[in-house]
């Protein structure tokens, strides 16, 4: 925490709990049930967990008037292995061997229906079925093709949570999911749902689990961006959340004959976060990011460009899955449509003519896609390209006020504690005030703010490397030293 009543506070509050074998810190049960009334909020993804449990996610949400635990686990090989009695040992064979060896995954699934099928025609073949084959799950045999439920209660809180396991498997990885429900959570009550989890995971993957665990609704990520990690931006973030919204309802939108935005533009200089949160949309709507770079279109050869964008849209309108179709650098690959009448000029309007058509009706042909642009020079656009039914939602992104950056600062912070500190070890010391931090860093954005903490990490992590010794947490005055040497650099 800061020292000074009002100021922004780097550490929220959190509570410890310890059982056999684990400690698990909540940090901030208020924010957490604040948030979950809004949206479903991961509180835990992805910790570190032994092999055969291949990952783990927590999650919180309010439906009515009671709010809901979730954990999905998985556990299982990475892919099932397969018989080659189905195929023979034939050219076929060897080629999905090599397929196979190479992680693709179209081949497994060939192999896995060839030896359905092969098992399938070898039970009517013998006139009777195949005996079913147990296994083990939670302490119980359980027959494949059926489900085991378990209701678990803790002695300490009462609380009880319902742990299922079906007994069918995808590509070789085995899921358990728990659920508890109530009119509200306590942290305690946290503490008992992952300790069912916990053992539940040490039962079905017959390994113990054991360490330091986190529940935040601010993690340390690097894989994911999400709309939680963005600071300074409140308005752009909740509209950001709405078109979400949108995306995510698509029976309530038909309803109603409504259409969600088809394209957003943001502008705004660079380092303000544009590409960010075209990222944390893609996350949110629960989809993947495909990002455009100019080289992809752009090329000398006459025609070859259209050929480019043309290819790019009908993959797009291929997509099955939530996708975000980002644009970086909207202007160098588009460009302005002017008037001009050298072949430069054609080729450019060809390229920008092209891209209005595409972009009249991508979403009739496909609602899976989402089309964002970014750019650090608007007036470059030609206005008929972003017009509203083609990008119905355009938002400026400005530098960050002082407010924002001490936003900024604390959620990079707050996330790095997630992730890296534990009770042996601080990452930033008591005496860090983020409100004289985003004084002192006036007209900077959060590409600085990010560059700021990532120095004052490796300066500690050489220090270590070369001496052997830690030097203890970063402090306010070497991150002010960083600031200093960045604005004299």
């Amino acid at each position: 925490m800061t020292g000074q009543d009002g100021a922004t506070p780097l550490r929220r509050p959190s509570e410890r709990f310890a059982r056999a074998g684990w400690r698990l810190t909540v940090v901030d049960m208020a924010h957490l049930l604040t948030l979950a009334d809004t949206r479903p909020v991961d509180i835990m993804v992805d910790p570190p967990l032994p092999a055969p449990l291949r990952g783990l996610r927590v999650w919180l949400t309010t439906t009515g008037d009671h709010r809901e635990l979730h954990a999905v686990v998985h556990y299982g090989r990475s892919r099932p292995q397969p018989y080659f009695r189905a195929v023979g040992n034939g050219p076929l064979a060897t080629l999905l061997k090599r397929r196979l060896d190479a992680g693709d995954e179209r081949a497994v699934r060939i192999v896995a229906g060839l030896q359905s099928t092969a098992d399938r025609l070898n039970r009517l073949s013998s006139g009777r079925a195949a005996p079913p084959r147990p296994r083990v799950v939670e302490g119980s045999v359980v027959v494949e093709g059926s489900d085991h439920t378990e209701n678990v209660v803790d002695a300490v809180t009462g609380l009880t949570t319902i742990a299922r396991s079906p007994a069918a498997a995808s590509m070789g990885v085995r899921t358990v999911r728990l659920h508890a429900r109530g009119p509200t959570f306590t942290a305690a009550e946290l503490a008992a749902f992952f300790d069912a989890v916990v053992q539940l995971m040490r039962r079905v993957a017959g390994v113990d689990v054991t360490g330091e665990f986190i529940m935040a609704a601010e993690q340390a990520r690097p894989d994911r961006v999400t709309l939680d990690q963005v600071g300074g931006l409140d308005d752009v973030v909740a509209a950001f959340r709405d078109i979400a919204v949108s995306f995510r309802h698509p029976a309530a939108m038909a309803r109603w004959g409504a259409r969600r935005p088809q394209g957003i533009l943001l502008t705004g200089p660079p380092g303000t976060g544009k590409t960010m949160l075209a990222q944390a949309l893609a996350e949110e709507i629960g989809g993947t990011l495909r990002e455009i770079r100019t080289p992809e279109i752009l090329d000398k050869w006459l025609g070859a460009s259209e050929r480019n964008l043309k290819r790019i849209f009908a993959e797009a309108r291929q997509y099955r899955t939530p996708t975000v179709l980002l644009f970086d650098e909207f202007d160098s690959i588009i460009g302005y449509a002017g008037a001009g009448s050298d072949s430069g000029s054609h080729a450019i309007n060809a390229v920008a003519g092209l891209f209005k058509q595409e972009m009249n009706n991508l979403i009739d042909h496909n609602p899976n896609v989402i089309v964002v642009a970014t750019t650090n020079f608007p007036d470059s656009i030609d206005a008929s390209l972003v017009r509203s039914g083609r990008f119905d939602v355009k938002l400026e992104i400005p530098p960050p006020d002082a407010e924002g950056r001490a936003q900024i600062l604390a959620r990079m912070m707050r996330g790095l504690i997630a992730g890296l500190e534990r009770q042996d070890f601080r990452l930033f010391a008591d005496d860090i005030d983020l409100d004289e931090l985003a004084t002192h860093t006036d007209g900077m954005v959060g590409a600085d703010l990010r560059e700021i903490l990532r120095r004052a990490q490796l300066s500690k992590a050489m220090q270590e490397a070369r001496t052997g010794r830690s030097g203890g947490p970063i402090r306010q005055s070497e991150l002010l030293a960083i600031v200093r040497e960045l604005r004299s650099g």
